[in-house]
């Protein structure tokens, strides 16, 4: 239980909170109207790389930012990653500024 929220299992699916499965709700929705079209769940972005040595033993793992949603939005014509949050963590904002910066993505946090 991280942050005091408690997840949610839905039709084989595991949510991290009550506002996380509520948005995934309302995408649903939104992708049966039309509005929005592909939804997609826990997208893993490579913010670094992993690093090997000269033998290619791991020195460092790679790090990566897991996208709560990620969409089409039909009528801006473009594809939102979105983060439900409660609560901004200081790893959460350097991996927000990450993805700005290695993806050129501005997550829209909800």
């Amino acid at each position: 239980m991280k942050y005091g929220n408690r997840k949610i299992q839905y039709d084989g699916m595991t949510f991290d909170s009550k506002k996380e499965f509520s948005r995934y709700c309302e995408l649903k929705i939104l992708e049966k109207a039309g509005e929005i079209k592909d939804l997609r769940r826990q997208v893993k972005y490579v913010l670094v790389p992993s690093l090997k040595d000269e033998r290619g033993k791991l020195i460092e793992r790679e790090v990566s930012y897991k996208a709560d949603y990620v969409y089409f939005d039909c009528k801006a014509n473009n594809e939102v990653v979105e983060d439900v949050k409660g609560f901004r963590t200081k790893e959460y904002i350097l991996k927000r500024k990450l993805m700005l910066w290695v993806h050129g993505i501005r997550i829209r946090e909800v």
